[in-house]
């Protein structure tokens, strides 16, 4: 499927796919279980290699269920899930692609926009005290602050968005 360039940079030719899961995104709503069951499924896969495995399996799960349920939350329930974790040394790469429809499409590019801003720790902050209300992309937010996630968005010609997310989790210490 071809894929705006949003996030494509001269290092992803470095990452190499270690999993992919795809599934009708139907079947993926059917049991909100399916984010948590598929998130420890891929971390456990893909840990294995890590100094501290069972460290990375539990920060790798929380942040791919998240990540999941965002993608739940969109209830569109045309098309496939596709779920891809690849790698690059301590970097890895979650590309969840799937249908949504277009007011979705407009919030997930606002969402990343405002990750990438510079004030993302702040409005993160905000959010957690309660001086403003929590915001949709809360999980996003912190994503990119708890975590130091990288969040891009691409867009398929097939109506199709993939969210792009690269978590430098291999580099922990024990």
């Amino acid at each position: 499927m071809p894929m705006t360039p949003t996030h494509e940079t001269a290092a992803d030719d470095q990452f190499r796919t270690m999993i992919q899961i795809d599934m009708q995104i139907a079947s993926f709503h059917a049991n909100w279980s399916h984010c948590d069951y598929i998130a420890t499924y891929l971390a456990r896969t893909i840990s294995h290699n890590r100094p501290d495995s069972v460290l990375f399996s539990n920060l790798f799960s929380s942040a791919l269920n998240e990540l999941l349920e965002i993608t739940f939350r969109t209830r569109h329930n045309g098309g496939a899930l596709a779920c891809k974790v690849s790698r690059d040394g301590d970097m890895d790469r979650v590309e969840l692609t799937f249908s949504c429809g277009e007011e979705e499409r407009r919030f997930f590019e606002a969402a990343v926009a405002r990750i990438q801003a510079s004030d993302v720790k702040d409005r993160y902050l905000s959010s957690l005290s309660g001086d403003v209300a929590p915001s949709r992309d809360i999980m996003l937010l912190e994503l990119a602050v708890s975590y130091n996630a990288t969040v891009n968005l691409g867009e398929g010609d097939d109506g199709t968005v993939t969210l792009v997310v690269d978590l430098p989790l291999g580099g922990l210490a024990h």
